[in-house]
């Protein structure tokens, strides 16, 4: 039977990297490819006994699972630009922003602040950093507060499965796709762009195509929402933590409407993601307990002589 199990979990790994992979070349319908990519946490945690280095693991598949998940609706772009919403965040956004969209205030009314680049330079350095951010602040708490880190990757991770789902539902444009086609009366400039063909040289389109693999996946801004679940991750473990992680959600939510990257609501959304998922722990921590007790059963069964 532990030979059944744990070849089982392995070929559950193997399929949370492969299919992903291969699901373009082989055309592998989306519904199989989550599947595979949702199998890999819970493989993990059968194959082996839990160590910090697999709950880091499981944590690492889980955000594999996010990357690959998001751009699952941009494997066809015709059927996603169908579907696609792109005027609803401009209204709201302008009835934010008193008849102008945050946006274009914040561009209008720092435009000298970006003179020799030195302002943009930093802000989108700041929303680079992001892509190191909430990983990092999990890894601390899982090296200097361990106790803390079950809980804590739980909660990132129903962040991003959250918006991710929604991405999904409702692909919606960002500010500068709009601005860019004519949706927008005003022009929206997307400064990081600018900044990284400056920054970056030849170096910036490989980079932007390795990391922006669905321009559509813009409400909510999971950007700001993990920055924000880090910040709250961090206070829990100390007074120094949490003034880094609320200084840095502040200045990369800033940074997010500034660039261009992001409409002010789909912060709000991101807010109201991380909201829900905090006041529901209470209901869901059962549910996680059980599943957490049926997958060291089966982690039991599947390494019997350890």
């Amino acid at each position: 039977m532990h030979r059944l199990v744990k070849g089982a979990a392995v070929a559950g790994l193997a399929a949370a990297f492969a299919v992903p992979l291969l699901r373009k070349r082989l055309k592998i319908p989306a519904g199989v490819t989550a599947a595979a990519l949702a199998a890999g946490p819970p493989a993990l945690a059968v194959v082996g006994h839990r160590t910090r280095l697999r709950d880091a693991g499981m944590y690492a598949l889980q955000m594999w699972m996010f990357t690959m998940g998001h751009e699952l609706p941009y494997d066809d772009p015709e059927a996603a630009r169908r579907r696609l919403r792109i005027t609803y965040p401009i209204r709201a956004d302008t009835l934010i922003g008193s008849g102008e969209l945050p946006n274009v205030r914040l561009q209008t009314a720092l435009a000298g602040l970006g003179r020799r680049n030195t302002f943009d330079r930093f802000l989108s350095w700041a929303h680079w950093m992001w892509f190191l951010e909430p990983h990092g602040s999990l890894t601390w708490i899982l090296a200097r507060h361990p106790e803390h880190f079950p809980r804590s990757a739980r909660q990132m991770s129903a962040v991003y499965d959250l918006g991710c789902a929604i991405y999904m539902a409702v692909p919606t444009a960002p500010p500068w796709w709009a601005s860019e086609e004519g949706y927008t009366d005003a022009g929206v400039r997307r400064i990081m762009q600018e900044v990284g063909e400056e920054e970056w040289g030849r170096a910036w389109p490989v980079l932007y195509d390795a990391l922006g693999g669905n321009p559509w996946a813009a409400m909510p801004s999971l950007h700001f929402a993990t920055s924000l679940m880090a910040a709250l991750l961090l206070a829990e473990t100390g007074p120094v933590e949490g003034v880094f992680g609320w200084s840095y959600a502040g200045v990369l939510g800033f940074a997010l409407v500034y660039l261009g990257e992001h409409y002010v609501v789909d912060l709000l959304a991101g807010a109201a993601i991380v909201f829900a998922v905090r006041r529901g722990e209470r209901y869901v921590e059962p549910v996680a307990q059980a599943i957490s007790r049926g997958l060291q059963r089966l982690e039991r069964v599947a390494n019997p002589g350890d």
